[in-house]
């Protein structure tokens, strides 16, 4: 506690929202629990030998509740009137979202129903899927227009993702669909954030309007302006299978050059007595950057991690990167405390932690370097492969997969993407200012398009690819521990403490392993899944199984989402499909009735 105490909080905040999560204790015990703790607290003051053993545990008692009762009043959920699966509404834009073949798509928010209306009316959040045909949503007009509304369909299986939970954890609550034509009006008012993120919007359709190849185009602007939302599905593939998608998305890395190359122009201009006012104005200005591309979350992170660390700098403090860690998470979660669950907030905070315990270990397994470019070519090696080393574990659990290519493409890539960057950064600026000079755009795209020909090529060793894997909370629990004890072992290697210590982790992990995967192979089961109005049949044995469908008109879809979760889930690599007739009523097997109507 006395050495990090922020983070050993932290990790005590964490853990009430975990509870609150699992348990959804009601309002009443909340509140009882808090109290407790608020009393407990008290004992800090006490001087007594047994209430100053106990302190440190009612200090994380404290935050624990405290963890609870955020998460609570994060977790309340809006009054959603009956709706008709056909209405009228009106609506203004809040975010753009991924496209597909068919539709683009938005999260807006209906801000009235004219068939409901209702004096204590609240706005609500709805994903709606446009045709690509129809005209493109901006944030200087309201909507009006008749769409068909759904709510997001439970789960049924335990494997199955949680697209419902999944939008709630981002306060919405409805699925629509835009048929037809859109009535808009123009806004005699338009909101600050609004022209803000109108502005962003102006910029990305300027990048449409440049001379830019299109893979060229959507990589500028989800690398800056965070917008992947037009990027062709083969693209965000070879990100993917090569382990490279933080670069397209704004992260740690994106801010941390940004903010450098401010603070170097800065220190150019400003003397050097007043080199506290070029942090400021850094601060200041990736700050201002994080505004314009609309509070993306991973941008929010990095900006406070930085502002955290800088801070400490300002006030004379020795900089620890656990406490601004610490600090920045504990500001996040109590904002927003459904931020734990995100993927890219875990990933993010996982791998800082892990270039902190394990690039050090790892750089002084390589010789003294003998010039500052080896230098640096050593730190961004032991940084890549502690992030990837740490962030495997989450990575196989989340995505199910994992390729030895990805360790190669980051050594390669990572050491550019200072430049590339850069090289975006400018001329984003430069496309925002009109600037029409041809040659700029030529070299950048020629630039560009190698970086994306080499990382085509890397995803291209499918050998090296393991996908469908499957790890559960217990595993990858063993797999954190091993590389809790892999930094002892990498700095004393011939120490028996160490190797044994790291053995049982290692031990205990195929003993799991082992555990989990004769328990499935054990399993029979016959399940009955949906996938919109198809009703899909598994028959398990050991480690075979029958999928029934109806037909083969939506045999991809169903593979995606029905068949390989449910093989992950079940640690199965092989099966086989069958079709029932589409006049079939119900499914017998073994004496049971299975209803398909």
């Amino acid at each position: 506690m006395k050495k990090q105490p922020l983070l050993i909080l932290l990790i005590c905040f964490i853990i009430g929202i975990l509870f609150q999560e699992n348990l959804i204790m009601s309002q009443r015990i909340i509140y009882l629990i808090l109290m407790i703790s608020g009393v407990s607290l008290f004992s800090i003051l006490i001087k007594a030998t047994f209430f100053q053993l106990i302190k440190y545990y009612c200090l994380g008692f404290f935050f624990f509740s405290i963890g609870i009762f955020v998460h609570f009043l994060n977790s309340a959920q809006p009054k959603i009137p009956l709706l008709e699966s056909k209405e009228n509404i009106v609506f203004q834009l809040s975010k753009k979202l991924n496209s597909n073949e068919k539709n683009r798509r938005y999260i807006v928010e209906i801000l009235a129903i004219p068939s409901k209306e209702t004096k204590d009316f609240s706005p609500i959040k709805t994903v709606l899927s446009i045709s690509k045909d129809k005209e493109l949503l901006d944030f200087n007009h309201f909507y009006d227009a008749e769409v068909y509304i759904h709510q997001p369909e439970s789960i049924s299986n335990d494997f199955q993702f949680d697209y419902k939970k999944y939008l709630s954890r981002q306060e919405v609550y409805l699925q629509t669909y835009l048929p037809n034509d859109i009535l808009k009006t123009e806004k005699s008012e338009v909101s600050f954030p609004d022209k803000i993120r109108q502005t962003r919007l102006d910029i990305l359709n300027k990048i449409n309007q440049t001379s830019l190849s299109p893979k060229i185009q959507e990589f500028l602007k989800g690398i800056i302006l965070s917008d992947r939302t037009e990027m062709d599905a083969e693209t965000v593939k070879d990100f993917s299978q090569t382990g490279l998608v933080h670069l397209l998305a704004i992260s740690g890395s994106h801010m941390v050059i940004i903010f450098w190359i401010t603070l170097f122009v800065f220190n150019q201009l400003i003397p050097v007595k007043f080199r506290n006012v070029s942090i400021i104005l850094s601060l200041i200005l990736i700050w201002s950057f994080a505004v314009f591309i609309d509070y993306g979350s991973s941008v929010m992170r990095s900006c406070l991690m930085i502002s955290c660390y800088y801070i400490m700098v300002l006030l004379q403090r020795k900089p620890d990167l656990l406490h601004s860690l610490a600090l920045s998470a504990f500001i996040l979660l109590i904002v927003d405390s459904q931020q734990l669950f995100d993927v890219g907030f875990q990933l993010s905070y996982v791998a800082v932690l892990g270039i902190w315990w394990l690039s050090s270990p790892i750089k002084k397994l390589f010789r003294k370097p003998r010039s500052w470019f080896e230098d640096f070519v050593y730190s961004i090696t032991a940084m890549t492969f502690a992030a990837q080393i740490t962030t495997l574990p989450l990575a196989v659990f989340y995505f199910h997969q994992f390729s030895f290519v990805s360790i190669f493409a980051n050594l390669l890539i990572i050491p550019l993407s200072e430049i590339i960057i850069i090289s975006s950064l400018f001329m984003v600026i430069a496309i925002a200012f009109g600037m029409k000079y041809l040659l700029v755009y030529q070299v950048f795209d020629a630039f560009i398009s190698y970086v994306l020909k080499a990382i085509h090529w890397f995803s291209g060793f499918e050998a090296l690819m393991n996908k469908n894997l499957s790890l559960n909370l217990l595993e990858m629990g063993a797999l954190f521990l091993m590389i809790y004890f892999l930094r002892f072992l990498i700095k004393d290697i011939f120490n028996l403490k160490y190797v044994l210590r790291f053995s049982f982790c290692l031990l205990l992990f195929f003993g799991l392993r082992i555990g989990f995967n004769t328990y499935n192979y054990d399993k029979r089961e016959v399940l009955v899944h949906q996938f919109y109005k198809d009703k899909i049949i598994s028959v398990k044995k050991k480690d075979k199984v029958v999928f029934w469908l109806k037909d083969s008109k939506n045999e991809k879809k169903i593979i995606d989402y029905v068949i390989d979760p449910y093989l992950i889930s079940r640690r199965v690599y092989e099966c086989d499909v069958d079709y029932y007739p589409e006049d079939a009523e119900a499914f017998v097997f073994e004496g049971n009735k299975y209803e398909l109507k």
